[in-house]
């Protein structure tokens, strides 16, 4: 059904295939994040669901290993709740030790750490470990971090962190709480580095359509216009101009009008419940947020309570980016 409604517009590729959408806003996240990274120390990249901060991590890993100056490690470890020092310390052993026949990993604290001191020392070179989806990641191993990137300064080598995760990250290093981490990581938001979405809109729609097809032949302005004002992120544009060429295509519409956008937005796109997981809070994380047992933060999202706590939720959660 996708590779018909694709055909039936002349879409040649599917729009996460698209290559990497760049502005400046971008340009100059990426540029600070790399000539840091030079130095040493705890970066964080933090942006909604959908904004593009794995497709800006790829591309840092991409243009640092081509390069070679300095050496990229990533954590693959699909088990981010559960993400410990000493699993990021393997990933490190790892990438450290790439091209090893075999690679063996101490498994007492004090020799692993040792040993991965000899083996930066070894190389000679800046290192930076990347951890993607790193919102979830407990604040003792955000400590293990922070004292690892210390231990290696100290003996005068570098080593960078790297974390991208959704805003609940940069807002958890905000608070007085985590000063002691927080005030050692620069905080880079991606949010808004999309800039004006109706040139993304565009953008993407050129990258895949066949080149003898023209965009206006597909999608009114007003449609764009529409998509633009509705949404947010990349992802967010990519799903419901995908959701509106299904519908158009089992409709026979050959344009794509405004009221076809309309109808494929989801009814409560900007609902609480939907913005807060948009910025990595589920039921478990508002609650410890607003301090606030789970029935007080179900029955306000879903506008039933009286609570005289509501002012006091409005504002926090207008303190962590939430429009209300």
């Amino acid at each position: 059904m996708y590779i018909e409604a694709n055909e039936f517009y002349g879409f040649v590729k599917f729009f996460n295939d698209a290559g990497y959408y760049e502005t400046q806003a971008h340009k100059r996240i990426y540029n600070d994040i790399t000539a840091h990274i030079q130095s040493g120390g705890i970066y964080a990249l933090t942006g909604s669901v959908g904004a593009g901060k794995t497709k800006l991590l790829n591309k840092i890993q991409s243009d640092l290993d081509s390069k070679k100056q300095i050496i990229v490690s990533r954590s693959l470890t699909t088990e981010k709740k559960s993400l410990t020092i000493k699993t990021l310390l393997v990933a490190l052993f790892y990438d450290l030790l790439k091209g090893e026949k075999v690679i063996k990993i101490p498994s007492v604290s004090e020799k692993r750490e040792r040993e991965l001191i000899d083996l930066i020392k070894k190389h000679n070179k800046p290192v930076a470990l990347l951890i993607d989806e790193a919102h979830d990641i407990h604040g003792l191993t955000l400590l293990g971090l922070k004292r690892l990137v210390e231990t290696t300064a100290s003996q005068g080598y570098r080593l960078s962190i790297i974390m991208a995760g959704h805003p609940k990250l940069g807002n958890a290093l905000s608070t007085a709480a985590m000063e002691e981490i927080g005030a050692r990581t620069k905080i880079f938001n991606i949010d808004d580095a999309i800039g004006d979405k109706e040139k993304y809109i565009i953008w993407l729609l050129k990258e895949c359509l066949d080149p003898k097809k023209k965009y206006q032949e597909i999608i009114s302005p007003e449609a764009i216009q529409k998509l633009a004002s509705s949404l947010q992120t990349p992802l967010q544009i990519q799903h419901y101009l995908t959701q509106a060429i299904q519908s158009g295509h089992q409709l026979g519409e050959k344009i794509i009008t405004p009221e076809l956008i309309e109808q494929t937005l989801s009814f409560d796109l900007n609902s609480l419940e939907a913005q807060l997981a948009r910025k990595g809070y589920q039921l478990k994380d508002t609650c410890e947020m607003l301090n606030a047992t789970a029935k007080e933060v179900q029955d306000y999202l879903q506008g039933k309570s009286n609570s005289p706590r509501k002012n006091e939720f409005i504002q926090k959660l207008r303190s962590i980016g939430i429009s209300i």
